[in-house]
């Protein structure tokens, strides 16, 4: 069923991230076809980015989010838009030392995806997460 599409939308709290993880979870068995392994890359790294909206958005538990997900034929993609303060860190960031306290979600995320950018457009903060799906054998 690749070419369907999904809209999540709420506040940015941490309720909201098992509201994605059922989305999640309802787009990968309404199509069989998606690679468990590309969904659990995938979704591993959409919650980190999420998670990082949740914890530091401001103002605290008045952030509103949207989250849309496309599966095609060749791709996971999703974009998560929100409306708190604009993201100042780097989005392509190394692995911090072991000893670090945080710092480690968008440099797993980004490690998950073949794409992850970042912009900031007038009514927020726009996420865009881009997993290639796995080649699928031929059927025969």
């Amino acid at each position: 069923m690749a070419g369907e599409r999904y809209r999540l939308t709420g506040f940015a709290m941490p309720e909201g991230l098992d509201e994605l993880h059922d989305l999640l979870e309802r787009a990968a068995a309404e199509d069989d076809t998606v690679d468990p392994t590309d969904l659990m890359l995938f979704e591993t790294a959409v919650i980190e980015i999420a998670s990082n909206v949740v914890k530091h958005g401001e103002p605290a538990g008045g952030v509103r989010w949207r989250f849309d997900l496309g599966i095609t034929d060749t791709d996971l993609e999703a974009t998560l838009h929100d409306d708190g303060q604009e993201f100042e860190g780097e989005v392509d960031r190394a692995m911090p030392d072991l000893d670090a306290e945080g710092g480690r979600g968008l440099a797993l995320a980004s490690s998950m995806l073949d794409e992850l950018a970042y912009a900031r457009e007038d009514d927020g903060n726009v996420w865009r997460m881009v997993k290639h799906r796995a080649e699928r054998p031929e059927e025969g």
